[in-house]
């Protein structure tokens, strides 16, 4: 969709609170002139979009197109397209590894790491693909892993970490240094005109390391098979959350039975609420139920799933049956200090998207988990699209704000302080048309790093990060 030209405003109570085209970036980019915008009262002050730079950000701070699809990398194979989620991770030498995921449908050979014809194919070992398609529809989503020297803002090394999946959306960072991938689809073996070998839907992990070999492609069936979009992993207890991306999803929880050990499996939950069984967050203007309150929390309750893999019907469908509360595309989500936050991108009365946040227990998982049960509140709808609209991944700041990507035309990075204040951090203005993903801090904190995913680059962000006003 179009978006107006936008100013920071006042609404609600808050303070406004492929590889095609590549070629010509520069020449495009060059065209673009000088535009300050509106001097905002929260955040890093105007945006100004400089000749030759994909992003419009505020004054001091730079960026850097550090991968793109189609590169070669330093396994033999090409930098696969359509980026998106993304995590990044302590290494020595005072690098930073990076893996990103690679939102690829079968077949889609010319986003995909073997080339258009499938040249490069004979370079991986057939054992490590998920689902070769019987060869006709291979499956191309997976991971890259990158090795990335801060100093110099520049890429070391960039291989295939993951391979044989389909659409890997977003994901997430574990405590134990891994990254879980997660695939957006409900796709079942026999389907795609009999091609596919496997079922879909799972997550998959994926160690930090940067060792160049692909990961074996072990499913982790105890945490369901849905349409999976991202988590995040509680640090202390190892338990993960888990969103899915359907107008109608539920919200998700994992206990694993072995901290740190997910494919030894666990018990899989979803939210309820213990006043309001079957609340409907979504608030819609044709539904016909109660409105679900801002800045109210609501205590919850955790249902048991059973069929997790999804033969006999969608998970979501008992959740719902059970008294689950229902969502609007659950998508990012990232955990904080005792609290996740998590976006529903077409939530809200003008369905253009919600921030909640979960408020874990004390006692979360545990047996004493009643005494003091976690809250959940609608943390933010403002129905304004010059605040924010159709809310994607998101990421947590070093400084406490959630940061959130755009998911239209000509999208946005908006930043979000504790108090509900919204900013914009940065405007793409090299991709107009291709949705941010991906959004994560080094963990230093010097650098953001965020994708563009078509036509596939990961750009890094540097600047005075410190003086948020």
């Amino acid at each position: 969709m179009l978006l107006s030209r936008r100013n920071f405003i006042k609404s609600s109570g808050l303070v406004s609170l492929g590889f095609v085209g590549l070629n010509n970036l520069a020449a495009r980019m060059a065209m673009a002139a000088f535009q300050p915008e509106q001097t905002l009262s929260v955040g890093y002050g105007p945006l100004v979009t400089n000749a030759g730079s994909p992003l419009s950000l505020p004054k001091g701070f730079s960026c850097k197109i550090i991968s793109q699809k189609g590169n070669s990398m330093a396994d033999g194979l090409l930098s696969p397209g359509a980026h998106d989620g993304m995590g990044a991770f302590t290494w020595k030498n005072n690098r930073v590894l990076l893996i990103r995921n690679h939102e690829l449908s079968p077949g889609t050979f010319g986003d995909g790491p073997y080339g258009v014809n499938k040249a490069l194919l004979s370079k991986v070992d057939k054992s490590k693909i998920y689902d070769f398609g019987k060869g006709e529809q291979i499956c191309l989503g997976g991971t890259t892993t990158m090795r990335f020297n801060e100093e110099k803002q520049q890429v070391e090394l960039e291989y295939l970490s993951l391979t044989g999946t389909i659409r890997n959306c977003a994901g997430g960072i574990t405590p134990w240094q891994s990254w879980l991938t997660c695939e957006e689809t409900p796709l079942r073996k026999n389907e795609l005109d009999g091609s596919l070998e496997k079922n879909h839907g799972y997550n998959f992990e994926v160690k930090a390391t940067d060792k160049i070999k692909l990961n074996d492609p072990i499913p982790l069936k105890a945490m369901g098979r849905f349409v999976h979009e991202a988590v995040a992993v509680q640090p202390g207890t190892g338990i993960v959350y888990q969103t899915e991306d359907s107008p109608d999803s539920i919200f998700y929880r994992f206990l694993p039975n072995v901290y740190g050990e997910l494919q030894k499996g666990g018990k899989l939950q979803c939210l309820s609420l213990k006043e309001w069984k079957s609340a409907d967050t979504r608030n819609w203007p044709d539904l016909t139920t109660d409105k679900f309150p801002a800045k109210k929390q609501y205590t919850v309750e955790w249902l048991d799933l059973s069929d997790v893999e999804a033969k006999e019907s969608p998970l979501r469908i008992r959740g719902f049956e059970q008294g689950a509360a229902r969502f609007a595309n659950t998508e990012g989500i990232w955990y904080g200090k005792n609290e996740l936050f998590f976006a529903c991108t077409s939530g809200g009365a003008i369905t253009k998207g919600q921030i909640f946040r979960y408020v874990t227990s004390p006692y979360e998982g545990t047996a004493r988990e009643k005494e003091i049960p976690g809250k959940l509140e609608l943390f933010l709808e403002p129905n304004n699209t010059e605040i924010f609209q159709k809310c994607d991944n998101l990421t947590i700041s070093p400084w406490g704000d959630v940061v959130i990507c755009e998911d239209t035309s000509n999208p946005r990075i908006i930043g979000i302080t504790p108090k509900g204040e919204t900013y914009v951090l940065a405007k793409n203005v090299g991709f107009p048309k291709s949705e941010f993903a991906g959004p994560v801090f080094s963990p230093s904190g010097r650098t953001m790093f965020i994708n563009i995913q078509s036509p596939g680059v990961t750009i890094a962000i540097t600047g005075p990060w410190k003086e948020r006003v």
